[in-house]
């Protein structure tokens, strides 16, 4: 249960709000997580076999383009139906029942081109979903409220990995019966937040002077956060693999439960660290010095998994290398919000800046390609280490925000 004493005084209403934003947020993460990182492999195997890897990889890839477009588009007509009286609303309920229909379409695709169509669908209808909702932080969350809020947002993660870990659970289940699982959970967390009437927090243009400076320190942040995101994603793609580097003796098979309960304690760990850590900062209306700290343990977490010499060793230097991670992404969001140089922009700008999270989908592999051999992931460990850190320190290029 969270700790109500974490919130701002005055408004009864702000608590409700902002953990029945953190709820829809959370559904919008239980989403894509199980059919991404779980689900669709097993699907992508059936339809494939041998020839697995390849049809993954490029899915991937058109799914990390097709998001990227959508969310920009999708966060743009948001704004203009704010310009017109609508609201974000709508499209977030028209996201969530496009992507409760484009389920049934990756259900039904029985051929490398039909899924790959498929999680194309997918990825425009959950990113039709997801990006108004983050705007809607950025309209009704005050200031003074995004560092908690971006600290809730932390929890979705494990909750979404506590969600795809019960679906594969279920043997019982087929495919479609778990992806209606999914649809369901989502619908059940995402509704309560549009039942809510919009209420816009307080705020004003930024004075003229002051919006170019803001689109500097923007694109300041932007490469920030990419930078970081490398990291996190190369990671959640080749962890077990640098475990078996760890521990040559085990098979993947044996270390895949200890991997999973190593995310999990990760995961778990983070979360009341990103709070606190958001809630400190807004109370003393200075976030940076929380973004570079989390970005310095990160940093210092890869560099000891580059030098572990046994399973205990890398499992702490994971878990501070997720602590760090997660206080940096959840003050980021935060802090990027309060930077954005127009209130019509939103949506549009916020799409632009998900791009941190679709691209790194794209570096991440190569460099690990590059770097890392079975036996060996030192080079790219360290190398993502001097990139997260590069990332937390080029927070102190931005002027217009303490």
């Amino acid at each position: 249960m969270v700790d109500t004493r974490l919130f701002a005084p005055g408004d009864r209403r702000s608590a409700g709000f902002l953990l029945l934003f953190a709820l829809a947020n959370a559904g919008g993460v239980i989403a894509y997580q199980p059919l991404l990182a779980l689900l669709l492999p097993l699907k992508i195997e059936q339809i494939a076999g041998d020839a697995r890897i390849g049809l993954f990889s490029a899915i991937v890839i058109v799914g990390a383009l097709v998001a990227s477009g959508s969310n920009i588009l999708f966060g743009w007509l948001s704004d203009r139906s704010v310009v017109r009286g609508g609201g974000r609303r709508r499209w977030i309920a028209f996201g969530l029942v496009a992507t409760a229909v484009s389920f049934a379409g990756i259900t039904f695709a029985q051929t490398p081109w039909a899924i790959m169509a498929a999680v194309a669908v997918f990825q425009a209808s959950v990113n039709a979903l997801l990006g108004p909702m983050l705007a809607i932080m950025a309209d009704e969350v005050p200031d003074g409220q995004k560092g908690v809020t971006g600290g809730l947002l932390a929890a979705a993660v494990p909750i979404a990995s506590a969600v795809s870990a019960m679906l594969v659970g279920l043997a019982w289940a087929s495919e479609g019966m778990r992806l209606a699982m999914v649809a369901a959970i989502t619908w059940a967390t995402v509704t309560p937040l549009l039942l809510i009437r919009a209420r816009r927090a307080a705020s004003s243009a930024p004075p003229a002077g002051e919006v170019a400076m803001r689109r500097q320190d923007i694109v300041i942040s932007f490469a920030a956060r990419l930078l970081v995101q490398v990291a996190g994603n190369a990671l959640s793609l080749y962890l077990l693999y640098y475990f078996q580097s760890i521990v040559p003796s085990a098979s993947a098979a044996a270390l895949a439960p200890r991997v999973g309960q190593l995310l999990t304690v990760g995961f778990v760990l983070s979360l009341p660290i990103a709070l606190i850590a958001g809630r400190a900062s807004d109370r003393s209306a200075r976030r940076k010095p929380a973004l570079i700290g989390g970005a310095v343990v990160a940093a210092v977490g890869l560099a000891g998994m580059a030098m572990a010499p046994d399973w205990r060793w890398a499992a702490g230097a994971f878990v501070a290398y997720a602590i760090g991670s997660a206080v940096f992404l959840a003050l980021h969001a935060a802090f990027a919000m309060q930077l954005l140089p127009s209130p019509a922009h939103r949506g549009r700008d916020l799409g632009l800046l998900n791009l941190t999270n679709t691209l790194p989908a794209l570096l991440g592999p190569l460099l690990a390609w590059m770097l890392a051999t079975p036996s060996d992931f030192s080079a790219v460990l360290l190398v993502l280490a001097a990139l997260t850190l590069a990332g937390g320190l080029a927070m102190l290029g931005v002027r217009s925000r303490q």
